[in-house]
């Protein structure tokens, strides 16, 4: 199966490992709204490969990560409930690769390859 033009991968730096099972929400900027594309759950590697789709117009996207159920699901609490990361997709033969660095306490991002 190829993979979607939008993938993302999660690591857990609190743990040192893939961040499984994080339920992750795409959607794409129309007008002033969002609208909801897809939503996918990361694999045991931490990864969302073909969950968002096999095209990609050109536009503002944002994924928001399900960052409270995921360390609810291990009995702890996290500083942000939730991460949302918006980015623009201008070249639409392009793969855009989103992964997000995770803690309890704090994230980063990067445009990954």
């Amino acid at each position: 199966m190829s993979k979607s033009p939008i993938t993302t991968h999660i690591l857990d730096l609190g743990s040192g490992k893939p961040a499984a099972g994080v339920r992750i929400t795409l959607e794409q900027q129309q007008g002033d709204s969002w609208v909801t594309l897809a939503s996918a759950e990361t694999d045991a590697d931490g990864r969302v490969l073909n969950g968002f789709g096999s095209e990609a117009p050109a536009g503002v996207y944002r994924l928001t990560f399900d960052t409270d159920g995921y360390y609810a699901a291990q009995g702890l609490r996290c500083f942000y409930p939730q991460v949302t990361i918006a980015f623009r997709l201008d070249d639409v033969q392009a793969h855009y690769h989103v992964p997000l660095l995770l803690n309890q306490w704090g994230y980063s991002t990067y445009r990954g390859s």
